[in-house]
């Protein structure tokens, strides 16, 4: 039969689960009478866990937000899957820059797991492997991001401090639409109030972020993450480019997603089936150009390039360079 200190124990871990319990339930899955319940709950109390009371006909018992953190109790498979969370979180990139906060969190997990929970997770961990490289270390700072966050949620503008990529700073006043995490990096899209324009900023160039008076209208149309895919497209860059491709959107985007290129979407005409191919226009804002010669290879969609004409030479040179090699019957020296 467990011990008194086991049945609170597991007490806690039904209250953790969310909801309120009634005592009739809670004596039952502990194989104990009501009275034996509520000096448990006292037990939790005097540990300074905040269980309180609900009164009324479906009453019981809650855990209620309390000023730290109580004994957590997880199962196995919670355990691990918190474990994984982080791993994958640290190798992606979305942390804050509170990078010792993950560690120490995932150290304190490992040292309470059960020892054949310790292999699983050890075993797991050999076996696994990432096609892509580590996330890389530009983090933003947890009070920033917690602080745009409420922001966001309660519709109030907020001031920033901003550090562009060419190191110059500013002070803004945002209204923040929502926080996007994409390709290892976090960004916050918005209206910025002092030029009226929508932008995308991100969060580690933050240095400072206050709530400001006021709130504002959300606004209709893309959700937050198309606005941030729709700002990388359209970003300044230097070369300008211009195609028209003849294929379908889902060919297309295969090889030119919406964070590369804004595509000229249509309505088809009716009866017409949307994955028909036809000409397409695709807009493209780049750095590097040569880059984009394999990407359109690799489409094997007829395409014609409206600008720049440096991109046609560059393709043009790939053309050659394939041909002479599938000519060539003995490997180059």
């Amino acid at each position: 039969m467990p011990r008194p200190t086991g049945r609170v124990l597991t007490l806690l871990e039904l209250l953790q689960s969310g909801g309120t319990r009634t005592v009739a339930e809670l004596a039952d899955r502990l194989g104990v009478e009501g009275r034996t319940v509520r000096r448990y709950v006292d037990q939790l109390i005097d540990l300074d866990v905040p269980v309180e009371s609900v009164r009324g006909r479906y009453g019981g018992y809650r855990l209620a937000p309390g000023y730290r953190l109580p004994p957590l109790m997880l199962s196995d498979d919670e355990a691990l899957a918190v474990l994984l969370g982080l791993v994958a979180g640290r190798r992606a990139g979305l942390t804050t820059t509170q990078h010792t906060a993950s560690e120490t969190a995932s150290a304190k997990i490992r040292r309470v797991l059960p020892k054949h929970v310790a292999r699983r997770l050890d075993t797991l961990l050999e076996a696994l492997a990432f096609t892509d490289q580590p996330g890389e270390s530009a983090t933003p700072d947890a009070g920033v991001l917690l602080t745009i966050a409420d922001a966001v949620r309660h519709r109030r503008p907020v001031s920033i401090r901003y550090t562009d990529r060419d190191g110059r700073r500013s002070e803004r006043t945002l209204h923040a639409y929502g926080i996007v995490a994409h390709a290892g990096r976090w960004y916050v899209t918005g209206k910025d109030a002092q030029i009226g324009e929508d932008r995308t900023f991100r969060l580690d160039r933050i240095a400072d972020a206050r709530t400001l008076p006021g709130s504002f209208e959300a606004p209709v149309g893309p959700d937050p993450a198309q606005r941030v895919l729709s700002a990388f497209a359209t970003a300044e860059y230097r070369h300008e480019v211009t195609l028209r491709i003849h294929g379908t959107v889902g060919q297309i985007r295969a090889r030119l997603p919406a964070s590369v290129a804004s595509l000229e979407e249509y309505a088809p005409v009716a009866g017409e089936d949307r994955a028909t191919e036809r000409w397409l226009r695709v807009e493209l804002r780049v750095e590097r150009l040569d880059w984009l010669p394999p990407v359109l290879a690799s489409l094997d969609r007829p395409f014609v390039i409206e600008r720049p004409d440096e991109l046609r030479n560059l393709v043009i040179g790939l053309a050659q360079r394939l041909a002479s090699y599938a000519r060539s019957e003995e490997p180059m020296s």
